[in-house]
């Protein structure tokens, strides 16, 4: 076993959801060890959150913690950042800048602006960046590309993609809920930043096009709200295909229902995150073909991302801990001054970069009676 990569972490203290899922999913491979953070938003917070997690080396804030990390000779390798959207930016660059990887909680940035200027920022650094749209971890979301990839339904005509939630269908008033209903923090888009992005990421990576224009209908259906929790968008993929994109975190009786279907003019292709190691594969004309996860017709793409025989059910956590290794390959490789593998598949700072855009070009469809936008590329 390689050594492992010294990780730090800036948010996610002691109540926050994604960190834990963040740390949860960084140990599965043993490739991480977390020695260092900034776990929340006031140096008590942090201090706490880190003692509680037994760290060797908890900061106050995360320019401390970049500062010092970045002169010590046992230093971070990588660092997560797991807070609300709006600090991403300015956390990621203070790491970028002084060479140290960075790993970072969907979507990119709040605005757009910032977006542009964290893209520059990591072109600029000798520094990895990987963004955790978790769901291109999932071994049959592998599968699903590598079917397309080959050929297997033809040229793309349709893709409808979806994901609803139904836990913002009334007022909420406990943090998880308060800062991504707030567009300081969350940014423009509600439902179409915290889940559309990962309904387009998913579409964009299942099929390999990229979206050329959109027109959206976005809706806050609770009262006050101030942004989103509901939206509609057609899609207009580079190549003719057409798509369809629904994102909800009002729809009653749905927990995270993120579903693809893809159709060609060869077949069509159908997979569930709530139903994740099945995937459908229909040629046309021919009986629908259950594909399951390392069962028979699985793969290399969907294989070398799975640890466990077929009938074991591998999804959320797992999804994401094939990010974090493949995001320690990566940096392995980087720190021997070896070429990264050409089968490391992780997100990148342009797809976060798309995702922005797509939450963007949502916002002004929709302000413009969902006027047809191009996504500016």
């Amino acid at each position: 076993m390689a050594d492992r990569i010294k990780l730090g972490m800036v948010g996610g203290g002691n109540d926050a959801f994604i960190g834990g899922v963040h740390r949860i999913a960084s140990r599965i491979d043993d490739r991480f060890e977390l020695v260092a953070g900034a776990l929340s938003s006031t140096p008590e917070k942090s201090q706490a959150s880190g003692a509680a997690l037994g760290l060797p080396r908890i900061y106050d804030d995360y320019k401390q913690m970049a500062q010092r990390e970045a002169r010590r000779k046992d230093g971070i390798d990588a660092v997560s950042i797991v807070t609300p959207n709006h600090v991403h930016y300015a956390a990621a660059r203070e790491f970028l800048k002084r060479g140290i990887h960075v790993i970072c909680d969907k979507p990119l940035t709040s605005t757009l602006a910032d977006a542009k200027k964290l893209v520059k920022a990591a072109e600029d650094s000798e520094a990895l960046f990987i963004l955790t749209h978790n769901y291109t971890g999932y071994p049959m979301v592998r599968q699903a590309r590598q079917i397309v990839a080959n050929g297997d339904i033809g040229t793309i005509r349709v893709v409808q993609v979806e994901y609803p939630q139904d836990w913002l269908t009334v007022e909420q008033d406990f943090k998880q809920a308060e800062w991504r209903t707030d567009p300081a923090r969350s940014g423009a888009g509600g439902s179409t930043g915290d889940i559309g992005t990962h309904a387009f990421n998913l579409a964009c990576f299942v099929t390999g096009l990229e979206v050329d224009s959109l027109a959206a209908d976005l809706e806050a259906f609770v009262p006050g709200r101030q942004v989103d929790d509901n939206g509609h968008v057609m899609l207009r993929f580079n190549g003719g295909a057409k798509g369809m994109l629904w994102c909800s975190q009002v729809a009653p009786g749905n927990e995270n229902a993120l579903r693809i279907r893809v159709y060609g003019d060869k077949g069509g292709l159908e997979w569930a995150q709530e139903d994740p190691n099945y995937l459908w594969h229909t040629p046309f004309g021919e009986p629908k073909r259950l594909i399951t996860r390392n069962g028979a017709g699985a793969g290399d793409a969907a294989g070398r991302v799975s640890r466990i025989p077929p009938g074991h059910p591998e999804g959320y956590l797992e999804g994401f801990a094939n990010i974090y290794t493949e995001a320690a390959t990566a940096i392995a490789a980087v720190k021997a001054g070896e070429a990264v593998p050409e089968d490391v598949m992780y997100p990148t700072i342009h797809d976060g970069l798309k995702g922005v855009q797509f939450v963007s070009a949502c916002v002004k469809s929709s302000a413009r009676n969902a006027a047809w936008v191009k996504l500016d590329h």
